[in-house]
């Protein structure tokens, strides 16, 4: 038997080291965080992504009292991305999210693992990476494609 090592590249940056479009993106997600309807966890998460063409869409977690029926974030945004502009690739994910205590995460918080599959296929429909960028107070996490953080995928059948 032998072992398999498998690595992961996740940049770890300032605010002030994003490009001012990277910036703006995380700003969207923030303010997406005040959208998010939370009224059980209380933990509010905002995500904004970037379509090839320049357009950016936002979404926000939603939960339900019938749970599992409530939504993610990440997902969301994906989705309406993919419903308004099917054939558009994304290029970048931000994602932020609110504590019980209705500040900001002081650490990045990342998506989960049904998120994390959505990401993978909406790599697959881009034909490339999505950049993904987690905020956090102290500092923001940059991803360069969802492989980092899931390096086993599941994408196909």
């Amino acid at each position: 038997m032998r072992e398999l090592e498998l690595k992961s590249v996740i940049k770890v940056c300032q605010m002030e080291e994003l490009t001012a479009e990277e910036q703006h993106l995380i700003e969207l997600a923030i303010e997406a965080t005040g959208r998010s309807y939370a009224p059980y966890s209380k933990f509010h998460v905002g995500a904004a992504v970037r379509l090839d063409n320049g357009v950016e869409i936002i979404g926000c977690n939603q939960e339900n009292a019938a749970y599992p029926s409530g939504l993610c974030a990440e997902r969301t945004a994906l989705f309406a991305a993919g419903a308004q502009y099917p054939d558009v690739p994304v290029r970048l994910l931000s994602i932020a999210a609110r504590g019980t205590d209705g500040e900001l995460m002081e650490e990045p918080v990342g998506p989960c693992g049904s998120c994390r599959q959505v990401i993978i296929e909406s790599e697959t429909r881009a034909g490339g990476p999505i950049r993904i960028l987690l905020y956090g107070r102290k500092h923001i996490y940059v991803i360069d494609g969802i492989r980092q953080l899931m390096p086993l995928t599941f994408s196909e059948f």
